[in-house]
């Protein structure tokens, strides 16, 4: 099952909690020092909230979750194959789960993640990347790279 999801920044990660576990009838599936996620199973959403205080009620990132590595590599195919820019991450640690991942972004810099989840991770490692075109499929799969490369 594929779904969206939907990465916002609050002020307050307990605030944040509270008022999505009332507004869709369902406790979160993880939650970290700032962070928290919800599996939400109606509407189908991966609602995941970022503690970023001052930047409350602002987009953080877009993303679809999919079931496997194998329709991460598909879509990242097509992408590339209709001219969008990527940037892929494999086994990379990224909200307190190890992924694999593609990037891409948005005429308006809104960056997506099209990702699954291998494990589980008791680390938060990784922040969401932006794609530059001049850097090429992958510049964003090493910390190096990632600062010439990828902003967060």
């Amino acid at each position: 099952m594929a779904r969206v999801q939907l990465a916002l920044n609050v002020n307050d990660i307990d605030e944040g909690i509270a008022f999505y576990s009332k507004l869709f009838s369902t406790e979160p599936a993880k939650v970290r020092t700032g962070y928290a996620n919800f599996a939400i199973a109606e509407p189908p959403l991966k609602l995941i909230l970022i503690e970023n205080p001052g930047h409350g009620g602002t987009l953080n990132h877009l993303g679809v979750e999919v079931e496997s590595t194998d329709d991460v590599t598909a879509t990242n195919a097509r992408l590339s194959d209709q001219g969008l820019p990527t940037a892929t991450e494999d086994q990379v640690t990224c909200c307190y789960a190890v992924q694999d991942k593609v990037w891409v972004d948005a005429p308006d810099g809104t960056p997506w993640e099209i990702y699954s989840v291998l494990a589980d991770s008791e680390t938060p490692n990784g922040e969401p990347r932006n794609v530059d075109p001049s850097c090429g499929p992958g510049a964003c799969g090493t910390s190096s790279d990632a600062d010439i490369c990828c902003a967060s």
